[in-house]
């Protein structure tokens, strides 16, 4: 019985390690999903280097949106008819599982047409990618104020590797390398 619970928790601690490597981007960043023109959703995507694992947030008030994962064409075309998935939470977490291209739209009348649509590419990261680092901020500046692109961690926004709790509303920023660590000594310790 010890034996089995032991791998067991070195097998929930290697699946964990494996989740530290996904970046967690809020989709038109403090604006949020919207079909007001506030966010050209193309432009803040190009802003981006999206990869395999990176997670999206959609945040919108689900009384007048949604999200719907669509097709190319019917991306173009902005047809809501037969979406691959459709979220209606209002705050709904996608995870970018492989490589190409993923389609968005909101299927509310109208909405896709006045621009609350986005085109998203994910690549499979380089290693440079995995082992990148936030740039330090400054103890009492805000990260926005340095890198628009990064928000403090309560907005769970991150461009560097990043697990999110949604539930919590944080985004906490974890090495990989304190991954790989985290793992061998749970190895060593469980199943040696």
């Amino acid at each position: 019985m010890a034996l089995g619970k032991s791998r067991l928790t070195f097998l929930l601690m290697l699946a964990f390690c494996g989740v530290c490597f996904g970046a967690v981007y809020r989709v038109g960043d403090s604006n949020g999903w919207t079909s007001r023109g506030l966010v050209d959703y193309n432009e803040w995507a190009s802003t981006k280097d999206f990869h395999v694992n990176d997670s999206l947030i959609f945040t919108y008030n689900n009384q007048f949106h949604n999200v719907m994962q669509v097709t190319n064409q019917d991306f173009e075309s902005c047809n809501p008819t037969s979406p691959v998935a459709v979220y209606t939470s209002g705050s709904d977490t996608i995870t970018l599982e492989g490589p190409g291209k993923f389609y968005f739209m909101c299927g509310a009348p109208g909405h896709c047409q006045a621009g609350q649509r986005v085109e998203i590419t994910a690549t499979l990261p380089t290693p440079d990618d995995s082992f990148a680092s936030p740039t330090p901020t400054p103890y009492g500046s805000s990260p926005s104020a340095s890198h628009p692109e990064v928000l403090s961690p309560s907005s769970a926004l991150s461009t560097s590797p990043a697990l999110h709790f949604s539930k919590l509303g944080l985004g906490v920023s974890v090495s990989p390398c304190l991954c790989y660590l985290l793992f061998w000594v749970l190895y060593f310790k469980y199943v040696s």
